[in-house]
């Protein structure tokens, strides 16, 4: 769902909001928000703050089946590959070297290892690797936690061990008043208020630590600038939640 639908929706129609409490009932609301009009400093700094979470997605990101890759050699057309999609068994195949085994590589050990892998046959070449499609299950962890990201989904994952393995709620962060932000097949955005502190108390039940889907974002509220509202006005949101979107599973 692309920002612009996702707010016009919120503006005139409402997020149906399922909301965890303490006694396991689900109640409905209406959740309103608007974009305020960005100026070129701000823009600036949404761009900069998504920019160091897609860098570090993609410095880290172990390649797996059915994701696509570029592999570009600068002056060597031939061996140049604009796109292609590792295979079921993690690897690509290669003009010059054959078949080549990625599956669990990162884009710099890759791009590593064909440098050296080509320097056999080429002159000091200089080798790119580029992610295209990262197709793994994927979610976002946004707000006031340590280290906000995107998160893949190698097993079934609640709210708490997403919010834990991004280092934690920080100081300023609003345990009780977690959001769970999820896109329907339908195209409608659906909320769930998860309170966290009672979690970490063991006080709430199990069903109140929502599971996770792919293309979930969590949204920890903190300060003015990691609240949900604000969050959402951000200029690139809307692209963060079609790259976590991409590919729900392999």
């Amino acid at each position: 769902m692309n920002k612009r639908k996702l707010m016009n929706y919120m503006e005139r129609f409402g997020l149906t909001v399922a909301l965890i409490v303490p006694t396991c009932a689900i109640q409905r609301q209406q959740v309103f928000a608007q974009t305020p009009a960005s100026s070129a400093g701000q823009t600036s700094e949404d761009d900069q703050f998504f920019k160091g979470i897609y860098r570090e997605f993609y410095d880290t990101y172990r390649l797996g089946p059915a994701d696509e890759i570029a592999i570009r050699v600068t002056a060597q057309p031939d061996y140049t590959i604009e796109r292609v999609k590792v295979s079921p068994t993690g690897s690509v195949y290669h003009p010059l070297l054959g078949d080549l085994e990625v599956a669990g590589m990162t884009v710099p050990r890759l791009t590593k290892r064909l440098t050296e892998d080509l320097s056999e046959f080429l002159i000091n070449p200089k080798v790119s690797v580029s992610l295209l499609e990262a197709n793994s299950a994927k979610i976002g962890v946004l707000g006031d936690v340590l280290h906000p990201g995107i998160l893949i989904m190698n097993k079934p994952m609640n709210v708490l061990e997403a919010i834990t393995a991004s280092g934690g709620v920080a100081d300023s962060g609003d345990k009780s008043g977690v959001i769970v932000l999820r896109q329907t097949r339908d195209g409608r955005a659906q909320t769930f208020k998860v309170n966290v502190k009672r979690i970490l108390e063991g006080k709430a039940g199990a069903e109140e630590n929502v599971s996770l889907q792919a293309g979930d974002t969590v949204i920890v509220n903190g300060n003015t600038k990691k609240k949900m509202t604000y969050i959402l006005s951000l200029a690139g949101f809307g692209s963060f939640l079609s790259f976590i979107s991409m590919g729900k599973g392999r």
